[in-house]
């Protein structure tokens, strides 16, 4: 798997002048993979847009490498494209990792006659940090609490939600839809290597073709 991103050419408003919702967002991460339409062959690219710096960042998870001219599109400088089978490999049980996960954090509501219930989203930052507690186990990992000698800082999470939105999907015939988009970061430990592995290949949560549910990590020291 490939981990790609790039910068968006915020400068530039005629440029990114197509980039009105995420529907637009999500035709620019799929023409990113002319190969896979040529073929009719269509992959699950995970994605998600980063704020870094004041600087906003396309970020984009996918079996195979993306045309880096077409993911150039909107964005600007160089497109980076990493390995990503190197760092699902080198994980293990009990390894501590920082996280960052753009997810949209729903409950599924059932209803007379219907098989699937209704879906609505967790709206307060109580409800979001509970969701994603609650998915923790089955994804294959922990959250860990911050360490102090303070034995009320050794109840807080060592995860937060750093931002909040709700982001438009379409506008099609004047009805504007919106997603909750939440941003999490913080501290996890691996329970389940297999499953973790899953996790961060396939996402967390619904709405994944509309840049939600990637999961990044990187190492943080021993503990």
């Amino acid at each position: 798997m490939y981990l790609s991103r790039v910068e968006i050419d915020t400068d530039n408003r005629q440029k990114i002048k197509d980039l009105v919702n995420l529907a637009a967002y999500h035709n620019w991460v799929e023409q990113s993979f002319p190969e896979e339409i040529a073929v009719g062959e269509r992959r699950r690219h995970l994605w998600r847009i980063d704020q870094l710096n004041g600087r906003q960042y396309l970020l984009v998870l996918s079996e195979n490498q993306p045309d880096k001219d077409k993911l150039l599109r909107y964005g600007k400088g160089e497109v980076t494209i990493k390995d990503y089978d190197h760092l699902l490999s080198s994980l293990h049980e009990g390894q501590v990792l920082q996280f960052r996960l753009t997810a949209n954090p729903t409950r599924t509501v059932s209803e007379p006659g219907s098989k699937q219930g209704r879906v609505f989203p967790h709206v307060t930052v109580e409800q979001q940090s509970k969701w994603l507690a609650d998915r923790a186990p089955k994804a294959g990992f922990q959250l860990e609490f911050a360490e102090s000698e303070d034995d009320e800082s050794q109840n807080s999470s060592s995860f937060k939600i750093v931002s909040r939105d709700w982001p438009i999907l379409s506008n099609r015939k004047s009805r504007r839809v919106k997603l909750s988009r939440v941003s999490y970061e913080g501290i996890l430990r691996i329970t389940d290597v297999e499953q973790f592995r899953q996790t961060l290949m396939n996402g967390i949560g619904r709405e994944k073709a509309f840049g939600m549910g990637l999961m990044t990590v990187i190492p943080v020291a021993s503990r």
